[in-house]
């Protein structure tokens, strides 16, 4: 009880609950996705069929709010404040579900117009939390092992996503796929997420750092005092006051990240390279339409259901590994390998998906193919899970500095949004068309995703700011972004020596633990 009362009085522990309640509500989204895309009921509303292309196109189109709230965001928290800029976005997020949750309700004219634009305002709204938390929790409380630490919030968003298929999954056997409001509570279920938020966030501090850039030095010292005690408060005021004056000095936009003859364009690929990659492995398409690959597995429409259930239940647990690992032996081992691993995962699917398909003309039992299939995604998912969720949000915090921080989260939130909504778009038209040719493309898509990594990708966990920067550097010296040749090869791995959790420089906490 001490315990939980301690959690609740301490402003750091509350920071890191209100960031991973807010990560959570990405994965809720695609867990509710899950079964609502298969309800006979939300089909018949929207009036499409289940093989219609409308379906992907619904889906996706959140991706595409996501790119434009990351942008609108981001220059909110610039001007108005990181407290503000959360608040709208969170509203706006429950605006958007309740559109989805009223879309074709007593009406049936124009129900999946509402529907569309309760897809594209949610999006809106996650994508700006996705852009802005990143940078608000770290600017409060960037502590030590920041693998560890933002791979543990990630497993949140896991959270999210298995709270949502399991309503889903409750409501719809309760009730059955014709019934309109098995898919409709799954959706106003969400609003539990944006209320809550909305009403803890009134209990949490503006960004100190933020207060400084805007001349608001009495805003920042109370903000700290609420952090740190009134003790240390003044310190640390003058510790921000003096990396403000050094970071002014260093002004970086937008033109310098995204034109090659920028000073952070190179660091910008890398972002953009990440998020590209980590759509390609697919695990999207298994997050959003993981019945439909069961039952492509050979299974019944309720088994497949409730395989998928299991199988995010597997990436929650298994998603531990992620954080034990990742400040072990890296970030960059743990994408290489997780991408061919993925690649070997949907390799066999592809095989096992045509057995599946053709096993009465071999004369196969259904389960000889669905149980090694069934392993197979649920070892891919996992792989996922400890390879790829968080390294590609992890990465762009320890190679951008901070004058440059907060953009390189918006492009990184808008590279998502694009891709995602390319890889929800094309997966449903992919099953339909291809069929388990489909695995065989993600197979291909996660070698070079993994090749990418391992050529390009340098490794960025156990090193200070300026470490990282030194390759970046040493890249243009060398004139090549090959890991392998800069610095004979010294960034393909964690320091030789150092423990993978050591900080220091650019990324030492902003504002400490006390004993830290």
């Amino acid at each position: 009880m001490d315990y939980i009362k301690n959690v609740i009085n301490d402003k750091k522990s509350e920071i890191v609950l209100f960031s991973s309640t807010a990560i959570a509500l990405y994965g809720y989204d695609q867990g509710m996705m899950s079964l609502v895309n298969t309800n006979y009921d939300y089909l018949d509303t929207m009036g499409i069929s289940e093989a219609d292309p409308l379906v992907g196109i619904i889906v996706s189109v959140y991706y595409l709010g996501c790119a434009v709230g990351a942008v609108l965001a981001s220059y909110l928290g610039d001007i108005r404040g990181r407290r503000p800029s959360i608040f709208a976005c969170l509203a706006v997020t429950s605006l958007g579900n309740l559109l989805m949750f009223i879309a074709g309700l007593g009406y049936a004219r124009g129900a999946m117009t509402v529907m569309f634009l309760g897809r594209i305002v949610m999006g809106l709204g996650v994508g700006g939390i996705d852009a802005v938390i990143p940078v608000y929790s770290s600017e409060l409380n960037e502590e030590g092992g920041r693998g560890k630490a933002l791979a543990q919030e990630f497993q949140a968003n896991i959270f999210g996503l298995n709270m949502a298929f399991a309503i889903n999954l409750l409501v719809t056997n309760a009730l059955g796929k014709e019934n309109q409001w098995a898919w409709r509570i799954p959706i106003i279920a969400m609003q539990v997420y944006p209320v809550l938020l909305i009403s803890f966030i009134c209990r949490l501090p503006e960004s100190p750092r933020w207060c400084i850039f805007h001349d608001r030095e009495d805003d920042a010292h109370e903000a700290l005092v609420d952090i740190v005690g009134k003790d240390e408060a003044g310190e640390k005021l003058d510790d921000l006051k003096q990396a403000h004056e050094e970071e002014s000095a260093h002004s970086i936009g937008y033109s310098d990240m995204i034109f090659p003859s920028g000073q952070q364009f190179h660091e910008t690929t890398v972002t953009v390279m990440g998020q590209v990659n980590q759509a390609l492995t697919g695990y999207g398409a298994v997050s959003v339409y993981g019945p439909q690959i069961f039952e492509l597995l050979g299974f019944d429409v309720s088994t497949a259901e409730y395989l998928t259930q299991g199988n995010y239940i597997s990436y929650f647990i298994l998603m531990t590994f992620a954080w034990l690992l990742i400040d072990r032996v890296g970030r960059r081992f743990l994408m290489v390998t997780g991408a061919f691993g993925i690649a070997v995962c949907f390799a066999i699917l592809t095989v096992l998906g045509a057995l599946s398909t053709n096993s009465k003309q071999f004369g196969i039992p259904n389960l000889a193919v669905s149980i090694p299939g069934s392993i197979a995604l649920y070892v891919a998912t996992g792989l996922f899970g400890i390879g790829w969720l968080s390294q590609v949000w992890l990465i762009p915090t320890e190679i951008f500095p901070s004058a440059s921080r907060a953009q390189g989260s918006a492009i990184s939130v808008i590279i998502w949004g694009l891709a995602n909504f390319a890889i929800t778009l094309l997966t449903p038209i992919g099953f339909n068309n291809l069929n388990y040719w489909l695995f065989l493309v993600f197979a291909v898509t996660n070698l070079f995703a993994g090749w990418w990594t391992w050529a390009y990708s340098p490794e960025t966990g156990g090193r200070s700011f300026e470490d990282n920067q030194a390759f970046f550097s040493d890249s243009k010296e060398h004139n090549t972004w090959l890991v392998t040749r800069v610095n004979n090869g010294e960034f393909r791995h964690l320091p030789r020596g150092k423990e993978g959790d050591g900080i220091d420089g650019e990324r030492q906490p902003l504002l400490a633990a006390d004993g830290a």
